[in-house]
Order: structure tokens, then C-alpha cells, then sequence
């Protein structure tokens, strides 16, 4: 054999012993948040939502509600005076050791991976804006039924404020391969103001918040630290949270977003907000088209 060949041969073998491969990274499993006021968001995600509750599988956890095989979980909050209630988003992927070791590999410090009471196997990292990102390998625990109470089966995408999008760009994009999505503006004639960024093996999304101030309140932080239900049609979903109980009342109401979909937004106690969002456009996106697939229910 030539040398040369052989030589490049053995290199593109040793980079592969050296660099391993990304195994997927599959969509949403969880979003955790705390919380001052554990009455009222069982009001919101049990009585208006429709949401089974079911028991925690993380430490300092005090329930979770179920959205199909995804949950919301709710713990304490360890500062109530601090103005963010996001404790982290976590997605899933189907080989946690495998991941872990892709990620050591680019220079990534992730935590031990960690049994649960559901059988998964878990580790979480900082992205660069320090944004604590749990990594998820589902068990084969059982999962509670969906109610027919259950406004949504699907949480199509979590959102937080982004300050450098280059730098989450080279962590989300260049290193766990999340696509682009869909990209847009408030106003005409300015940049982005939102950046959803969906999984390289799904359809769910982590959508950037751009362009806020250094400073927020808790509600502003609320508003924009949130997460999205996926529901097929709004009028039916509302419809069902009304015959729960529940009134629109101030920005509580159904209106068409940038991207041209059907949204609604309700609120916990801690003002994190909770989007309802139709898995499709019913209008032409306001600036740019949806380069990604759409979730499905």
C-alpha cells in the first residue's frame, strides 16, 4: 500500500478513536422552574390545563405534570426575591454515556451521569451563557395516562434570553447540531429578536430571546423564559381550558404571532409564562419561512 495512504489512513482512524460521534439528540424532556406559590400552579397546570400531576424523579423537586412523555417540574424557590424562576431545560437523546463522552471531547465539563427513580440516566452542562442544560436517556418507568383534561400532549419548545448568539450559536449549533427552525423580528428593518433552534433528531425547538435589557424584573423574565404546548387546533384548546374554569383576562388572549401561528399565553404565579401554540402556521411567517419541519401532536 502506499505510504502516504497508509499514513492517512491510519490518521482518519485514530481521529475517530479521538473525536467520537454525536449520538441523537431527540427533542424536549423536561423544563424545570421554581416557584413561590406551589397552590397556584397546581390551579394552572392541574385545574386549567388539565395536566396529571405526578411525583418528583429530581432531587429538591416537588411535582411534575405530565405533557405526554415530557413533564413541567416545579421546586421551591431557594431566593424568592430573584427575577429568575428557570431552573433548566433538558432534552433527550438515546445514548447518555455516548453524549457525555462527545461532549468531554469538545472540550465540555458535564456532571456525572446520575440514576433516577424513573430508571433514566442523567448529566447537565452550562451552555456559554451559563444556562444549565440537562441531558436526558429515557427508563422504561411507566408514564401516566393523558387525561382527556389535558389541553396539550406535546411541548414543542422551550425559549430563554440569549445576550451572545454567536457564542450559543457555536454550543447549540456547532456542537450538539441543533437546525434552524425560523427566525424573526418585532419591528421591521431590525435584527432578530427571536431564534428557535430545533433539535438535530426532532422537531422540538429552544428558541433564543434576543435583544433584552441587562436587567429584567421578574415578570419580564418570566414572560421571556418560558416554554410552548403544542396543541392542533387554539379555538378547541381555549374552548377546553373555559370548560375548566378558566376566563381570558388581560394579555390572556388568542392572537396570531410573528411566525404566523395561532398562540396564547397563561401565567403561573411566578409570571413564567406558559404559550400555547398551534403546531402550524395559519398565516405567511412575518420575515423569514420555516426552514425545519413542524411538530406534529
Amino acid at each position: 500500500m502506499n505510504r502516504v495512504l497508509l499514513i492517512s489512513l491510519l490518521s482518519v482512524c485514530a481521529s475517530a478513536q479521538t473525536s467520537p460521534g454525536r449520538p441523537k439528540i431527540l427533542g424536549i424532556d423536561h423544563v424545570s422552574f421554581y416557584t413561590t406559590a406551589p397552590d397556584g400552579v397546581r390551579k394552572l397546570y392541574g385545574d386549567v390545563l388539565g395536566l396529571a400531576a405526578a411525583d418528583p424523579v429530581e432531587t429538591g423537586s416537588a411535582k411534575r405534570y405530565m405533557v405526554g412523555m415530557q413533564w413541567i417540574g416545579y421546586a421551591p424557590a431557594p431566593d424568592p426575591k430573584a427575577s429568575d424562576r428557570m431552573d433548566h431545560v433538558a432534552f433527550t437523546t438515546d445514548n447518555i454515556i455516548a453524549l457525555r463522552r462527545y461532549l468531554v471531547a469538545k472540550g465540555i465539563k458535564p456532571t456525572q451521569i446520575e440514576g433516577r427513580s424513573d430508571h433514566s440516566l442523567a448529566f447537565s452542562a452550562n451552555d456559554p451563557e451559563g444556562h444549565r442544560i440537562e441531558f436526558i436517556e429515557r427508563g422504561k418507568g411507566a408514564v401516566p395516562a393523558a387525561p382527556p383534561s389535558a389541553v396539550s400532549h406535546h411541548m414543542i419548545h422551550a425559549g430563554f434570553v440569549v445576550y451572545q448568539r454567536e457564542a450559543e450559536d457555536r454550543f447549540y449549533r456547532d456542537i450538539l447540531g441543533f437546525r434552524l427552525y425560523w427566525h424573526g423580528h418585532d419591528k421591521p428593518d431590525t435584527s432578530d429578536d427571536w431564534v428557535a433552534m430545533q433539535v438535530p433528531d426532532g422537531t422540538d425547538w429552544l428558541e433564543y430571546m434576543l435583544n433584552q435589557p441587562a436587567q429584567m424584573d421578574l415578570q419580564l423574565t418570566g414572560v421571556m423564559n418560558h416554554i410552548s404546548l403544542g396543541v392542533p387546533d387554539m379555538k378547541k384548546a381555549q374552548a377546553l381550558m373555559e370548560s375548566h374554569g378558566w376566563k381570558p383576562h388581560g394579555d390572556e388572549q388568542a392572537e396570531i404571532g410573528k411566525d404566523g401561528k395561532w398562540q396564547l399565553d397563561v401565567f403561573d404565579p411566578d409570571w413564567s409564562r406558559v404559550e400555547l401554540m398551534e403546531l402550524k402556521n395559519v398565516q405567511k411567517p412575518c420575515c423569514n419561512d420555516f426552514t425545519g419541519p413542524h411538530p406534529t401532536e
